[in-house]
C-alpha cells in the first residue's frame, strides 16, 4: 500500500465551472489588505501624465501598488517582479491578473521619482490618519546604502588629468594620420569615399569623452563643496553614478548614499526620510527636521539620535525648532576618565572668554579663524609644574594644553548637562529600539543598494522603500485588530 496521498482529481483535470483563483489565497493573505490601502492612494498627479491618445497604458494605482507590495517583500528586480506576477498569487492579485513587462515598471519607477516621494508622504499620512503616529518622541539615524558602482569605475582626479592628456594626444595624432591619409587618397580618388574612422580611434574618443565628463563634474562638486580651494588630486569620482561618494568604517570603504529616516515610537513608522551624500551624520538634522514638518504637517515633541549628530549646527536647529533633543554628547558628555581629562573638565568662564583647567590654571584665546573657531591654549610653564600633565597634555613635543571651540560650545555643554541626568538617559535609551529596527528589517528584506544612478533616483527609490515599510506596518495592524481600515474610508467619503 502507498503510504503517500494522491493527486486530488481536478489536479489534471479542467473543472465543468470555472473558480475564483483567489480563494486558494487565506482569507486574512496581507494582499487583500494591501489593496485595500493602495485604492486610497492618490495618483492623480500621474494619470495626468497620460495621453488618451495611442495604446492604453497600465493603471498607475496598479503599477505603484505592484512595487510597494515587491519591496515590502524583499523583491527589488524588475524582472523578478514581472515574474511575480505571473506566478505568485498574491502579486497576480496585486495586479488585478495584469502582466507588466519588467521595462514597464523599471520606467516607471525611473520616471516619476515625485510621485513616489508623494506615496512615502501619504503612507505616513494614513498612519496617522489611524492613529498610528503621535510624533510625541521620534528617533533619528542615517545608515549607508551602496551606490549602483563601485570602486572599479572610479577615477581620482589627478589620474584622470593625466588620462586626458594622453588620450588627447593619442587621438589628435590618429586624426593627424587620418588627415595625410585623406590627402593622399583625395589625389588618387578624387570625390570618392575611400577612407572611414578607424574603430580604434572612435572608442578613444569615446574613452576621452567619458573622461572629460567625469572631470567637468567633479570640478562643479568640488567647486560647490569647496569654493576658492585648489582640487585635491587624490579626490576620486565613478564614472558609472557621479553623485555617489566613498563611504564606510572600519576599513570596509565603498560608493554609497547616506539615507537618513526620523521614526515615530508608537509603531516605528517612518515619518520623514532624506538621502544625503555627506559621509557624516553631522549636518543633517535640520533637513530631517524639515522633512518630517513637510511630511506630517509639524515636527515632533522630541527627538533623540546618536552621537553623529552632535555638531553645534544640529542643536542650533533642534532650538529654533523648539524641540526637545536628545542627542548622545559622546567623550566630552563623560565624566573623568582614568587615562585623560577631557574638554568637559575645563570651566569656561565668560567675562575673560577663557577656560580654567582641573589644575586651575588659564587657557586664553590665542586665535580665531574666519569660520569663527577659536583655539585656546595654556601658558608652557604652567603645564610643566601642573600634576595633572600625565593625563592632560598628549604632544610629544612638550607643548602646553590646547583646546578648541567655536560659537555652539554653549549648546553643546547644555546638551552633555542634560544627557547626565538619569530622566533623559532614559529617553535616550528608547532610541535604539524606535529606529534601528527598522534600518535592519530593510536590510534583512534584501535592500542594501540602490538599483537607481544618480542622486534624484535614488532619492526616490529610497522613498520606494518608506513607503513600502510604513504600508506593511499599517497593513500589519490593520490585519492584527489595532485599526481598522473601513473607518478610515467612511471618513474620507464624509470629506
Amino acid at each position: 500500500m502507498i503510504p503517500f496521498k494522491t493527486d486530488p482529481i481536478q489536479f489534471r483535470q479542467r473543472q465543468l465551472f470555472p473558480t475564483y483563483i483567489f480563494d486558494l489565497l487565506p482569507k486574512d493573505h496581507p494582499c487583500f489588505v494591501f489593496d485595500d490601502i493602495f485604492q486610497m492612494l492618490d495618483t492623480s498627479s500621474v494619470e495626468e501624465q497620460y495621453s488618451p491618445i495611442g495604446q492604453r497604458a497600465y493603471p498607475p494605482r496598479i503599477l505603484v501598488g505592484i512595487l510597494i507590495y515587491a519591496y515590502s517583500h524583499g523583491v527589488f528586480s524588475s524582472r523578478k517582479i514581472a515574474q511575480k506576477c505571473r506566478e505568485d498569487l498574491g502579486f497576480m492579485y496585486i495586479a488585478h491578473l495584469h502582466k507588466p513587462d519588467f521595462r514597464v515598471l523599471s520606467d516607471f519607477r525611473k520616471n516619476h521619482l515625485e510621485f513616489l516621494r508623494s506615496c512615502f508622504i501619504q503612507s505616513a499620512r494614513l498612519a496617522k490618519g489611524l492613529g498610528l503616529v503621535r510624533l510625541g518622541h521620534v528617533a533619528l539615524d542615517g545608515s549607508k546604502f551602496k551606490a549602483n558602482t563601485s570602486k572599479h569605475k572610479a577615477m581620482s582626479y589627478g589620474r584622470i588629468e593625466q588620462l586626458e592628456k594622453e588620450l588627447g594626444g593619442q587621438v589628435e595624432a590618429m586624426l593627424e594620420q587620418a588627415r595625410q591619409c585623406d590627402e593622399g587618397e583625395d589625389a588618387e580618388l578624387g570625390d570618392a569615399s575611400g577612407y572611414e574612422i578607424p574603430k580604434d580611434l572612435e572608442e578613444k574618443q569615446k574613452r576621452l569623452q567619458k573622461l572629460q565628463e567625469a572631470k567637468e563634474a567633479l570640478e562643479r562638486r568640488e567647486k560647490d563643496e569647496n569654493p576658492g580651494k585648489p582640487i585635491d588630486p587624490k579626490k576620486q569620482i565613478s564614472f558609472a553614478d557621479k553623485d555617489a561618494r566613498i563611504m564606510g568604517k572600519n576599513g570596509q570603504f565603498d560608493y554609497a548614499y547616506n539615507a537618513q529616516i526620523c521614526v515615530d515610537e508608537e509603531h516605528q513608522i517612518i515619518v520623514g526620510q532624506h538621502v544625503s551624500t555627506a559621509c557624516n551624520d553631522s549636518g543633517e538634522l535640520g533637513e530631517a527636521l524639515d522633512q518630517v514638518k513637510t511630511t506630517m504637517g509639524r515636527v515632533p515633541e522630541k527627538l533623540s539620535a546618536d552621537n553623529g549628530y552632535m555638531s553645534g549646527e544640529n542643536l542650533e536647529k533642534l532650538e529654533q525648532a523648539q524641540v526637545d533633543g536628545y542627542i548622545a554628547p559622546g567623550r566630552e558628555g563623560k565624566k573623568k576618565s582614568s587615562k585623560w581629562i577631557d574638554k568637559a573638565e575645563f570651566v569656561y568662564d565668560e567675562q575673560s572668554d577663557s577656560f580654567i583647567c582641573p589644575g586651575g590654571h588659564r587657557l586664553e584665546c590665542c586665535r580665531v579663524g574666519k569660520d569663527g573657531r577659536r583655539l585656546y591654549q595654556a601658558e608652557v610653564q604652567a603645564c610643566q609644574q601642573c600634576e595633572h600633565r600625565p593625563r592632560c597634555c598628549r604632544s610629544k613635543r612638550g607643548a602646553p594644553r590646547t583646546i578648541r571651540t567655536d560659537g555652539y560650545e554653549d549648546l553643546r555643554r547644555k546638551m552633555a548637562h542634560k544627557m547626565s541626568e538619569p530622566q533623559a538617559r532614559e529617553t535616550y535609551r528608547k532610541r535604539k529600539t524606535i529606529v534601528e529596527p527598522v534600518f535592519g528589517h530593510m536590510k534583512n528584506l534584501g535592500f542594501r543598494g540602490f538599483l537607481l544612478r544618480g542622486l534624484e533616483k535614488v532619492k526616490g527609490e529610497f522613498a520606494l522603500m518608506c513607503a513600502a515599510h510604513n504600508i506593511s506596518k499599517v497593513a500589519r495592524a490593520i490585519l492584527g485588530g489595532i485599526v481598522d481600515l473601513r473607518e478610515r474610508r467612511m471618513m474620507q467619503l464624509a470629506a
